[in-house]
């Protein structure tokens, strides 16, 4: 097909906006399908997935095509759930324009103006599909208002190019179009169609069709402007590649150039259709059974069948073009975000920037046995969501998920037990406690053991010093006239060591310290390394408790986006989490409010922050610094931490 008759187009939209039914009914209208699908049944083209299924929402993109009147347009149909709004950021790598579907009751909603924001970002053209407009006693002109207040005063109703003030938001978007119009000379059906599609490909109007996906109702409409104004491959907005050579070399990528060039956009591991990597091809072609250079990962890799995705059926394609969306199986290096293109002629694309994680849970596999699967089926949901990361603290011991909201890890935790058959408990995340002391300390470690034969004997003394924050960990050997013989030295301080990773006083690491083994004493007969490493560890962890001891936690910097309405409430809820407020930014039409948060205090946050804005809030945050923990709360800690190593040892004897 020839590259003008193509059109790619991404779906967006608040949740229950009716994207999924929307794509169903153009499917239908362009009589790819012979019988649309409904949510309710379960049996969409798009919402295949058991769990999109059960939900009744959209959770992963949807890949769909028809033809109409020659036109070959792709459909990327995306959630609408802030949760899983890494989709969107992955599938408009791979789209020329974009279709943002309101609510025509709803209005204008939080993920409309995310919608519009990405397509902003993105430099696509859009056009508004106002949906559920045939309720009755309902007034669509409402959410045109909406749209036109609250977005973009440059959005006209495409009801018919008679329209007086389409007719002048054309002319005023083409020089020769305004001076005739100015002239009171009227403008040629043609001259109108041809001037909408240039003012819709820049950008500088933006056509509203109403109507409804249940009943049909503006569909056709919206396939018409949808081939008759919506940008090819060759009219999309320019893309920017760097040299792999010489990566500050940036040029415009040719679209037109014979040279093959594509983008791996995203992953698909799934029991419908096995494992995917998606394309979208900027320039050149690729044929069926031959092969491509991946400039990323500086390899050669073949490839077999091409396919183009029809919610979870694929079609054979012999070769794929500039603006083609295709699915190749199988692909032994390739991964999301590589870039592809000839050995010859290497470009590399941008990376796809996802947000960071929002929140944490831990992860416990159920069973001895799902902790053996857990880390294969772990590794295929990252693959596919780049918004998902597993982590283990190094400290605490603990598996940590961490993704984009609540609904994001319980339906990661739902394909766990579906998919691969996992079971897991999440849980709150351990806080990575540092120990430290504040003043100097100097005691005895002495371990004596006598139970017939030989015995252990082993005797030091230590001074306990506090250093800078960031120092870490310093042992000073002072012995003199052989008290302790220096063959038992590096074990005291191997015991002393091991006491500080352990913890000496709440079970976390002690840092910013120095040990200094002063005195001591041995046994002829009856000291060994093993004595004098369990004497160290005894001596640090008695120093420790007189030494001023306290905790350490983990700071974050926390980038909290908000409109200006909530600057207030916003500002005293990070105050009543012990936070510190750093500054505040203008971002669009966002505010940004930078403070510095106690990790512990962070954990409800993502849910805490849409309840207070009603969804219109998000941030971003990593770790900044360690600093003291208030006395009285560092006190809890140590004392619960204290009495059962006491109960433990009780225990045992």
């Amino acid at each position: 097909m020839d590259t003008q008759n193509k059109r790619s187009i991404i779906l967006l939209g608040h949740a229950q906006s009716g994207k999924t039914s929307l794509v169903e009914s153009l499917l239908f209208c362009s009589k790819t399908i012979g019988r649309k699908g409904t949510i309710a049944e379960g049996n969409t083209t798009s919402d295949y997935n058991f769990d999109e299924i059960e939900r009744k929402s959209s959770i992963n993109s949807s890949f769909l095509f028809c033809d109409y009147k020659g036109e070959r347009i792709q459909f990327i149909d995306t959630p609408g759930y802030a949760d899983f709004f890494g989709e969107v950021l992955s599938a408009v790598r791979a789209v020329d324009s974009a279709v943002i579907v309101l609510d025509a009751e709803a209005g204008v909603q939080v993920g409309t103006e995310r919608s519009w924001q990405i397509a902003e970002e993105n430099n696509l053209p859009v056009i508004f599909f106002v949906n559920k407009s045939d309720k009755p006693g309902l007034d669509s002109n409402k959410a045109v208002f909406d749209i036109k207040d609250n977005l973009t005063s440059k959005a006209v109703v495409l009801d018919s190019l008679e329209d007086p003030a389409l007719i002048e938001a054309v002319a005023e978007s083409n020089d020769e179009l305004l001076e005739k119009y100015l002239g009171g000379a009227s403008l040629a059906q043609d001259e109108l169609k041809s001037g909408l599609r240039q003012a819709v490909i820049k950008r500088n109007v933006f056509p509203i069709v109403c109507g409804s996906a249940f009943n049909d109702k503006g569909v056709t409409d919206l396939l018409e402007a949808i081939c008759l104004y919506l940008p090819d491959p060759l009219e999309r907005a320019r893309v920017e590649v760097t040299n792999p050579a010489n990566p500050q070399e940036k040029k415009e990528l040719d679209f037109k150039s014979n040279n093959f060039s594509a983008f791996v956009f995203k992953s698909i591991s799934d029991p419908y259709v096995g494992q995917l990597s998606l394309l979208r091809v900027f320039s050149g072609t690729l044929a069926s059974n031959t092969g491509f250079y991946n400039v990323t990962k500086k390899t050669r890799e073949r490839i077999g069948h091409i396919h183009v995705l029809q919610g979870k059926e694929q079609r054979i394609l012999e070769t794929a073009s500039a603006g083609d969306i295709i699915a190749i199986p199988k692909l032994k290096g390739t991964a999301t975000g590589d870039s592809l293109a000839e050995e010859k002629n290497q470009v590399n694309f941008a990376e796809t920037l996802f947000p960071e994680p929002a929140i944490s849970a831990s992860v416990k596999p159920k069973s001895r046995a799902d902790e053996d699967k857990i880390s294969i089926a772990l590794h295929k949901l990252t693959d596919e969501d780049p918004t998902l990361k597993i982590t283990r603290d190094s400290q605490t011991k603990e598996m940590l998920m961490s993704g984009l909201g609540d609904l994001h890890l319980n339906v990661m935790i739902h394909r766990l037990k579906k998919r691969f058959n996992v079971d897991v408990e999440l849980g709150t995340p351990k806080v990575s406690y540092m120990e430290t002391i504040t003043k100097k300390a100097k005691v005895q470690g002495k371990f004596k053991r006598q139970s017939g034969g030989r015995g252990q004997y082993g005797d030091v003394w230590i001074e306990l010093e506090p250093l800078k924050r960031g120092a870490g960990f310093e042992f000073v050997d002072r012995i003199f006239g052989g008290v302790v013989p220096k063959n038992y030295i590096p074990a005291v301080e191997k015991g002393v060591r091991q006491a500080c990773i352990e913890g000496a006083v709440a079970g976390h690491p002690m840092v910013d310290v120095r040990v200094t083994l002063v005195d001591g004493s041995y046994h002829e007969v009856d000291s060994s390394d093993m004595a004098f490493q369990i004497a160290g560890a005894m001596a640090l962890r008695k120093a420790a408790l007189e030494a001023g001891p306290v905790l350490l936690e983990p700071v974050m910097d926390v980038d909290v986006f908000i409109p200006e309405d909530f600057l207030g409430a916003i500002s005293g809820d990070l105050n009543s989490r012990r936070g510190r407020i750093t500054g505040m930014e203008v971002k669009g039409k966002l505010q940004m409010v930078k403070a510095q948060v106690p990790m512990a205090e962070m954990f409800t946050y993502a849910n805490d922050l849409r309840s207070m804005t009603g969804g219109r809030g998000s941030y971003s945050m990593k770790f900044s610094h360690y600093e003291e923990l208030p006395h009285k709360q560092a006190m809890n800690i140590i004392q619960q931490y204290q009495a059962s190593r006491k109960h433990e040892q009780e225990g045992h004897i």
